[in-house]
């Protein structure tokens, strides 16, 4: 990590693009993934918004975004295939001239020259990177990402946009870490806990409060209960809002977990 201001709140919107994303075809991950790596960097998700691979709406998208958070990140649609624009959208977005670049054709080429694939027209596409860009190394598949002032560039391929995470956290800035808390009780329903739950949050204003409800069925019948999770940047409020939440769900005659497993 460059630098990490403890009193500073930095924010980061995430764009997930693809037509199969809306459609249905495809489930995302990879918003779980990049929360789950840039909260401990002291980066937190205000925003995130999924998108079909059409060039105007990714420009448009881009622009808005990049002026209203520090960071964005971009998945979906750098690939070798006629539908794979983002690459072009971003250039645009920032008014940028994009091609081939010797950089990422150097890349790629060695990264096939290795396997003796050929290095043919639909994976050049994949070479063309905006200028003023910086490479973002591809360890699972060669094909880099990249970044672009304060947008980053990625694979929509899980495994490969988890790889390329691995060259993100040394060139982020960030900010107070979020810790986050969970206190699990079965048996507990929401509206049994709703007023202290209330009346706690209006107590601790510096604490930000979460009530959500869990049912499975099961073949003994159904099994019910509710996570109280509590969220902030100071370590001693968030152990303190801890202890609250559990002695609520104690009140009701359950037995609290903290951070349960699963």
């Amino acid at each position: 990590v460059l630098s990490r201001d403890m009193a500073r709140t930095v924010t980061a919107a995430i764009i997930l693009i693809g037509d199969e994303l809306l459609s249905g075809r495809t489930q995302d991950s990879n918003l779980k993934t990049i929360a789950e790596f840039l909260n401990p960097l002291g980066v937190e998700i205000r925003e995130a918004r999924v998108i079909a691979d059409n060039h105007e709406t990714i420009v448009a998208t881009v622009q808005h975004l990049r002026r209203a958070h520090d960071y964005v990140f971009t998945t979906g649609g750098i690939g070798p295939t006629h539908d794979d624009i983002t690459a072009d959208a971003v250039a645009a977005a920032f008014g940028r001239t994009i091609d081939v670049r010797p950089d990422a054709l150097a890349v790629l080429s060695s990264y096939y020259a290795e396997r003796g694939t050929e290095m043919n027209e639909s994976r050049l596409r994949m070479a063309r990177i905006p200028a003023g860009a910086e490479l973002l190394a591809n360890p699972v598949s060669g094909a880099p990402g990249f970044r672009l002032g304060n947008v980053f560039v990625l694979a929509g391929v899980p495994s490969i946009m988890r790889g390329m995470l691995e060259d993100v956290g040394h060139r982020i800035e960030g900010g107070a870490v979020v810790h986050q808390h969970t206190v699990r009780a079965k048996g507990v329903r929401e509206g049994d806990i709703a007023v202290p739950l209330g009346a706690l949050a209006k107590a601790r204003p510096e604490v930000n409060f979460g009530s959500y409800p869990w049912m499975k069925l099961g073949k003994s019948g159904t099994d019910f209960g509710v996570n109280l999770v509590a969220r902030c940047r100071d370590p001693d409020l968030i152990a303190a809002a801890v202890d609250a939440m559990a002695e609520i769900l104690r009140a009701q005659g359950a037995k609290p977990e903290i951070d349960p497993k699963n």
